[in-house]
């Protein structure tokens, strides 16, 4: 697996496994340092990087025609990182993501554009990518897999308005989506949000 940062159990021998996906500008172990304040232990925990730090060049509500290539690279990597999970023998069931900003929208497309029953899905202020959202270009059913989705009321990457929006669509598809919006204007990850998802998905 090239690009890979791995920590935690070997795939092999492990039945869980998270993949983190880190932001743009940030780094596969930066994203990986984040796995320190989630409740991990039993998980082969894997970060892929983005080709210069950036998984698509322009905002996640931009061009698309300016996004695409990039964007669909990216959902590759992510791809043949999934199908390699599942090729060492852990259920789809039982892989999870969790991503940041770039990496939350990230983590929430790849997620909607192959539904299916998985462990969780952690969305660190993200929304599904696209100057507006298309159902068509998703397809699966989610079959209740638990998405977390958190962020500033007025983040200034991520409007709230995209968030909502992405999280009926996400509903629409099965999924039990909790949205949590915070009344700050910071872009980061904070403590009330590790410790929702420790308690209700990485139980």
């Amino acid at each position: 697996m090239p690009n890979v940062v791995k920590k935690g159990l070997a795939l092999d021998q492990a039945q869980k496994a998270v993949i983190l996906i880190h932001g743009r500008g940030a780094t596969a172990d930066s994203i990986l340092s984040l796995s320190s304040y989630l409740n991990l232990t039993d998980y082969a925990i894997l970060a892929p990087q983005a080709n210069g730090n950036s998984w698509y060049p322009f905002g996640f509500m931009k061009s698309d025609s300016g996004n695409f290539v990039a964007l669909e690279s990216s959902l590759k990597q992510i791809q043949s990182l999934f199908d390699e999970v599942l090729r060492e023998g852990v259920a789809p069931e039982n892989v999870f993501f969790v991503g940041f900003s770039q990496g939350a929208c990230l983590s929430l497309e790849f997620a909607a554009r192959n539904a299916q029953k998985l462990g969780g899905i952690v969305a660190f202020t993200g929304g599904l990518v696209g100057e507006k959202l298309k159902a068509g270009n998703y397809s699966g059913d989610f079959q209740g897999t638990p998405i977390f989705i958190g962020s500033s009321d007025r983040d200034f990457h991520v409007p709230a308005i995209r968030i909502q929006e992405s999280a009926d669509l996400l509903r629409q598809m099965g999924a039990d989506v909790t949205v949590k919006l915070f009344e700050d204007p910071d872009h980061t990850i904070r403590e009330e949000e590790i410790e929702w998802v420790n308690q209700h998905i990485f139980v």
